[in-house]
Parts: C-alpha cells; sequence; structure tokens
C-alpha cells in the first residue's frame, strides 16, 4: 500500500510542479523550485564525475520532497554506467541497480528525488537525449560539466509535465548546505 501512495504522491507532485510552471512563464517567471544538498554529497558527485572522466558518471539521488517547491537530498548512490555504445557521452543506469536503490531507499524512509551524471567535455546544460530519456517526473537531473578531468559547473534541472509529450526541464537552484 505504502508503494502504491508513493506513487499517487508523486503524480500530485508533478500535476503540482506542472500548473505552478505554466503559471508562472505566462508571468514571465520561472517557478522557484530548489534542490538542497549537503557540500559533502555536492562534492562526492563532482568527484564521481572526476573519476570516470572521460565517461560520463551516473547516480540516484535519495531524499525527500519537502513540498512541490523544494527536494531534500540525504544521500547519493554511485551507479556504473552500462552504457557499451558511447559512455563517453551517454549513460545507462542498469534497472535491477534502480530497483535495489529504490527498495533500499525505502526501507530508509527515502524516496528517488533525482539523478545526476557528468558531461565530459560539454557544458552543465541538458541534451535533448537527457531530455528524451528523462522520465522520472518532478524528480531532478543534476549535471556537472567535467573539462580535462576536472569537475567545472553543475545544474540542477526538474522535470515537468504530466506525459511524455509535454515534458521538459526547467532550471532549479541548487541550494547547498554544510
Amino acid at each position: 500500500m505504502r508503494f502504491r501512495r508513493k506513487i499517487f504522491e508523486r503524480k500530485i507532485l508533478a500535476a503540482r510542479i506542472i500548473v505552478a510552471s505554466a503559471g508562472y512563464r505566462r508571468k514571465g517567471f520561472i517557478a522557484k523550485q530548489v534542490l538542497k544538498i549537503s557540500q559533502s554529497d555536492y562534492d562526492a558527485l563532482r568527484q564521481h564525475g572526476e573519476e570516470t572522466y572521460p565517461h560520463e558518471c551516473c547516480g540516484v539521488l535519495l531524499g525527500n520532497f519537502v513540498d512541490e517547491n523544494a527536494k531534500t537530498v540525504s544521500r547519493i548512490a554511485r551507479c556504473a554506467n552500462t552504457r557499451e555504445d558511447s559512455p563517453h557521452n551517454r549513460y545507462h543506469i542498469d534497472p535491477k541497480e534502480l530497483i535495489r536503490i529504490q527498495r533500499e531507499g525505502r526501507e530508509r524512509g527515502e524516496d528517488i528525488v533525482g539523478f545526476y551524471h557528468s558531461h565530459p567535455d560539454h557544458p552543465a546544460r541538458w541534451s535533448t537525449t537527457d531530455l528524451a530519456e528523462a522520465h522520472w517526473f518532478g524528480c531532478s537531473y543534476v549535471i556537472t560539466s567535467v573539462e580535462k578531468g576536472k569537475a567545472m559547473i553543475s545544474n540542477s534541472f526538474a522535470l515537468v509535465g504530466l506525459e511524455e509529450r509535454d515534458k521538459e526541464f526547467m532550471d532549479e537552484p541548487l541550494q547547498i548546505s554544510i
């Protein structure tokens, strides 16, 4: 029953996000969603990108949805990039690994609040491939630019929309705490 409730809550959250973002865009503003992350988790996901350079790293952000405007990361889970055809500019998380991470998180009272990956020698902006392969509405997608093996910039984007045909990424501030 708890799993169904979480899915229902995620759908409600996604609906609130798209409604809020549509309203803000009509007024010329961007919805103020925030991803809260500790300095140590922020540093760890950036280090992961440096360690896997020149390939993309990837991982899962676990935590809680505070409300429709904020998500808090309580831990990150590193994942193996199982993409074999082009790991230097694409990533893939094995579904079995993702299910294991989700199950372990749920046991600790955590939800999947987002994902992270690196862009080796490319900007920390989402690509059309990133958008096409993003399916977790209401979640954050953190992208770190890694230039010549050094993490440079990390940006977060919230996936909003109600269906695949109307999904989009919106810039989302990262709030880093000590």
